[in-house]
């Protein structure tokens, strides 16, 4: 088996997908940043807080998306961003519900336990679905809905 080198540009597809994680982890650390700052300085409680960070974080994916990763798309109007924030609350949700699966149905409730399931595999099976999500629902393009070669 030989492999070759890769030297021309990045297949649509690995661009895709280069684009969205750097749009979204702009998106963590701003939502990262402003939670902290929200219930520390601030003084507000989790759930503002958390609310506020992942609205603020849902603002710069979409910025970061629609002026990058997807601007050739160029969504119009309110409809592609409210889809986006559905995507993005459906996300949200696969997180928790690894969460609840791991610390409330089959009793592992260690923080260790608590962060593999919420920060690592619901992040990781979130984050497949945002991706879906963002390029079938928000970002269409002709030719593209719902295909996985680019």
């Amino acid at each position: 088996m030989t492999t070759r080198a890769w030297s021309g540009p990045a297949p649509p597809l690995r661009r895709e997908l280069l684009g969205f994680a750097g749009a979204g982890l702009l998106a963590y650390a701003v939502d990262l940043a402003l939670f902290t700052c929200l219930r520390g300085p601030a003084g507000l409680g989790p759930l503002p807080a958390k609310a506020l960070s992942f609205l603020a974080a849902c603002a710069v994916a979409y910025a970061g998306n629609a002026l990058g990763t997807y601007r050739a798309a160029r969504p119009r109007g309110l409809r592609p961003c409210a889809v986006f924030f559905a995507v993005n609350l459906a996300g949200a949700a696969v997180q928790l519900l690894c969460l609840a699966v791991s610390h409330y149905g089959l009793g592992l409730t260690s923080q260790r336990a608590d962060t593999v399931s919420g920060a690592v595999v619901g992040m990781a099976l979130a984050t497949v679905l945002r991706f879906w999500g963002t390029r079938t629902w928000v970002f269409r393009a002709e030719g593209r809905v719902g295909s996985w070669t680019g």
